[in-house]
């Protein structure tokens, strides 16, 4: 790998071009050169290799099996069908193990080779979305709440966040000379970075929106939160939370998850101005030479909250009001139809969320989930009804926006081509979430995605020897303490540690709104189990009416949570 920092990278990149044109062209080998592969990051794409077979092929004295990982830019994670036929083509034509839908709302497409990585991603643009600043130290995709329940308010919400990914956006053409043949203008100014800076920023940036009572986007794990604030069915502007972050290290305390706080309120006018206040304030007092410490929680912690929020009001040149009242009932997904508020009004149209397992679709052992959506998807396009598709922050997927006319077509769709598993799963099942781990993702030190079938499996043969079946238990695996999948917010959560041998961390509720804590370090699947399955038994025995299992092992001092993320004051009779 590169001799070079990051920061040092960035800063001789020529605006992220470095020399990815040469390393795109050079025919000898399937991977870029080493700088190359931290600016392409910013282009919406990781370099990877097999990690299955890696071994065989250092044997064999052959470079691993290099290929890439492209990621889309879609705010909220909405997609018209058409988009979506154009996105499942690309997945078969160049991509493998189909489409992927990420916990941040997008789209990933794996196993890219290098001299086809550029007709990708023209072809992805073809389809009107981009990739750009999907990855590197800028701002990602913006999550944006996916279960429409008072649709208006969900349109606006949905809008602001667009509008806010936009702004946020680098002003950098390289992404466009290189992928789409633009030409470069020379001694153009356009280039400046008044956000980003030289240097952009020194980690990744995170931004959620969520529009209570739901808190499906983890609102409080982003660096940047907006919760709307409704009123009489009018969104009246939002509160405001900084300094969320799932990624740790293991066995170094200077790390660790945290939740963000809530600092104030604004209206949906200033949303643009205290978001950039946010990002330069990061820009200027993040940590540009520990890259571990460089998330804007540590920028909070070691500034101090008060501090940093008058650096933010200072740069926004307003203060923020005092924040509202509001309350989340969970971070869930509602699975099955659900009928758009006010649905009497504007011809019955409903919105159907279906479980897609670790995000994964794909057609394989018997399951045709790939197939199926291509034909909704064609359903919808010819029917011209302005149905949606809407990726989850928790790897699901909502059909939104079915005429009444066509919900009997999409039911025998759904159930021809075996996309009924919600029906079916227990509340475990519906609920779990992975990260996708090995063999791709280079940081991964256990398996996740691959897993997860396998251990949900085990954990509910104990719930169920436990009269616990319907338990509604968040569980979450991660190959690695990074958090891709927010692992620390789930009531049970595997964080990999080696092969086979995980850290259980327990006692997050099912708000959202508290981390859990490390119960047993570095245990295998039989360990796991074992220290599950009395705790089910006294929970089967012991809970309270409605009394989530978290926040039972909270209760009953089994856990002792972090410190909680937001003070009681805010909080509704609903969320206490």
């Amino acid at each position: 790998m590169s001799s070079h920092s990051v920061e040092d990278i960035k800063q001789h990149s020529a605006r992220l071009r470095g020399t990815l044109l040469e390393s795109l062209a050079n025919p000898i080998t399937g991977a870029l050169n080493d700088d190359d592969q931290t600016l392409i990051k910013y282009h919406g794409s990781y370099q990877q290799d097999d990690r299955d077979i890696r071994e065989e092929r250092r044997l064999a004295k052959l470079e691993p099996a290099h290929s890439f990982m492209v990621r889309t830019r879609t705010p909220g994670g909405v997609v018209t069908p058409a988009q979506w036929l154009k996105l499942d083509a690309i997945a078969v034509t160049f991509a493998e193990r189909g489409l992927r839908i990420t916990t941040r709302q997008a789209f990933q497409f794996h196993g890219v080779i290098k001299t086809e990585l550029k007709a990708t991603m023209q072809a992805i643009n073809a389809a009107l979305i981009d990739t750009l600043a999907a990855c590197g130290d800028v701002n990602r995709n913006v999550a944006v709440a996916a279960n429409p329940l008072q649709s208006q308010v969900h349109a606006d919400v949905h809008a602001q966040a667009a509008a806010l990914s936009e702004h946020l956006l680098p002003n950098t053409r390289a992404y466009y000379e290189i992928w789409l043949d633009e030409e470069r203008v020379a001694g153009s100014g356009s280039e400046e970075e008044p956000v980003y800076g030289a240097n952009y920023l020194p980690r990744k940036f995170k931004i959620g929106f969520a529009v209570p009572p739901y808190n499906d986007v983890d609102v409080f794990a982003q660096d940047l939160g907006f919760i709307a604030i409704v009123e009489d069915g009018e969104l009246l502007g939002y509160n405001v939370s900084i300094g969320g972050g799932m990624g740790a290290t293991h066995g170094d305390p200077e790390t660790y998850p945290r939740l963000g706080d809530v600092i104030g309120f604004v209206a949906p006018g200033q949303v643009n101005d205290i978001a950039v206040a946010v990002v330069t304030a990061q820009r200027d007092f993040g940590n540009r030479v520990l890259r571990k410490r460089a998330r804007l929680k540590y920028t909070v912690d070691d500034r101090g909250l008060d501090w940093f929020k008058g650096e933010v009001e200072r740069r926004a040149s307003f203060a923020l009001s005092p924040a509202r009242p509001f309350g989340f009932v969970h971070n869930g997904d509602r699975f099955g139809w659900v009928d758009t508020h006010g649905s009497a009004n504007d011809g019955g149209h409903a919105h159907l969320t279906l479980r897609i397992v670790a995000g994964r679709i794909w057609d394989r052992d018997g399951a045709t989930h790939l197939s199926g959506l291509r034909e909704i998807a064609r359903v919808l396009e010819e029917a011209d009804a302005g149905a949606q598709f809407r990726l989850t922050p928790n790897q699901n997927l909502v059909i939104a926006g079915v005429p009444a006319r066509l919900r009997e077509r999409i039911d025998a769709l759904v159930a021809q081509y075996g996309l009924d598993t919600h029906v079916t799963a227990t509340p475990l099942k519906r609920n779990a979430l992975a990260c996708v781990a090995l063999p791709t993702c280079g940081l991964a030190m256990a398996e996740a995605e691959r897993y997860l079938p396998e251990f949900t499996d085990k954990v509910q043969a104990l719930l169920d020897a436990n009269g616990l079946r319907d338990a509604p238990i968040h569980l979450r695996l991660s190959g690695c303490p990074n958090g891709c999948s927010r692992p620390y917010l789930g009531e049970i959560a595997l964080v990999g540690k080696a092969p086979g041998r995980y850290n259980l961390m327990l006692g997050a509720d099912h708000r959202g709104q508290r981390l859990n804590t490390l119960y047993r370090e570095n245990i295998a699947e039989a360990q796991i189990l074992e220290a599950l399955d009395p705790l089910f038994g006294r929970y089967g025995a012991e809970r309270e009416v409605d009394e989530g299992f978290g926040d039972f092992l909270v209760r009953t001092g089994t856990v002792v949570p972090p410190r909680p993320a937001i003070p009681l004051q805010l909080q509704t009779e609903n969320a206490a």
